[in-house]
C-alpha cells in the first residue's frame, strides 16, 4: 500500500519502546516534559502529565489520559496540515 501509515505491534518479549523522561520532576512542578521521542510508549505512569512533543516544525502540547495509555507520543503531535482548498476561484 503506497502511502498508507501501518503501525506494526512491537513484540511482546522486547517490551515497550520507553525513553528515559523526567516523569517525577514533572509531575512535582507541573512542568510540561519537552522531548522529541515520538516513538516513545505511553505507560500508565504518565497519565496526567503534560507533554510538548515535536512534529518537525514546533511542540504540540497535550495532557495525558487513561485513553491514551499503550499509544505513541507521535500519534498525538500530527506532523503534516489538513489540506483545504482556497474559498477564491473563478
Amino acid at each position: 500500500m503506497k502511502g498508507s501509515v501501518v503501525n506494526l505491534a512491537r513484540s511482546a518479549w522486547k517490551g515497550p519502546h520507553i525513553v528515559p523522561l523526567p516523569i517525577s520532576k514533572a509531575l512535582k512542578e507541573k512542568v510540561p516534559i519537552r522531548t522529541n521521542a515520538r516513538s516513545c510508549t505511553i505507560l500508565p505512569q504518565f497519565v496526567g502529565i503534560l507533554f510538548q512533543v515535536h512534529n518537525g516544525k514546533e511542540y504540540v502540547s497535550f495532557k495525558v489520559t487513561e485513553d491514551m495509555v499503550g499509544f505513541k507520543l507521535g500519534e498525538f503531535a500530527p506532523t503534516r496540515k489538513r489540506f483545504k482548498f482556497s474559498g477564491s476561484g473563478n
